[in-house]
């Protein structure tokens, strides 16, 4: 993959996301990530990893340092004019990773008011791999009927749901076995977790 588009929305699990970061910048040129107010606040309490700034400059400085990587290009979410807003700027796909059932809904239902909603409705116009992990529960009947409706124009749902058969030993394990079950619908390599034989 040449590039990508990583989204954090503001459900718990933000984690997710950071990971799979982490993962994509092995094997794709550059990835666009895009993070939702909110979950700014939720990378703070759940990782203590502060990426709040003044700027998206700063933001990304900050963002790049964790990962120490130039790969990265950060977008701020109110940023409708960003390159990966444009179905003319070419992405391998995105992923939503964690998607909260806000995000699912305008995605779902077209409405683009941010850059997260009009990245993912332009990866579906244009016949672009989306890959969503939406976090909550339990799940009302408005949220699967959205998850269906995206599951039918070929939007990957996949939920945070972690295994046991690998016999996981740490938190990691459990947000590696995620994040590789991830990158397995996009088609991505990786030895995040052992398979089943």
């Amino acid at each position: 993959m040449k590039s990508c588009i990583v989204a954090i929305t503001g459900a718990s699990g933000s984690i997710y996301g950071i990971r799979l970061i982490e993962e994509l910048l092995k094997s794709i040129d550059t990835v666009h990530v895009c993070i939702s107010n909110q979950a700014f606040d939720n990378i703070k309490i759940e990782t203590s990893l502060n990426w709040s700034a003044n700027t998206s400059s700063a933001i990304e400085k900050k963002i790049r340092g964790h990962f120490s990587s130039d790969n990265i290009r950060f977008h701020s979410d109110t940023n409708l004019a960003a390159p990966v807003s444009s179905g003319s700027y070419c992405t391998e796909g995105m992923f939503v990773v964690p998607c909260s059932m806000k995000t699912l809904s305008g995605i779902a239902n077209g409405y683009a008011s941010n850059l997260i909603e009009r990245s993912a409705d332009v990866t579906l116009k244009e016949g672009r791999q989306l890959i969503i992990s939406p976090r909550e529960m339990p799940l009302s009947a408005i949220h699967l009927e959205n998850m269906l409706k995206l599951a039918r124009l070929g939007v990957k749902i996949v939920p945070p749901i972690p295994a046991f058969y690998q016999k996981p030993q740490s938190l990691s394990d459990l947000i590696d076995f995620v994040v590789g079950k991830i990158l397995d619908s996009a088609g991505i390599a990786h030895n995040l977790f052992k398979r089943w034989h």
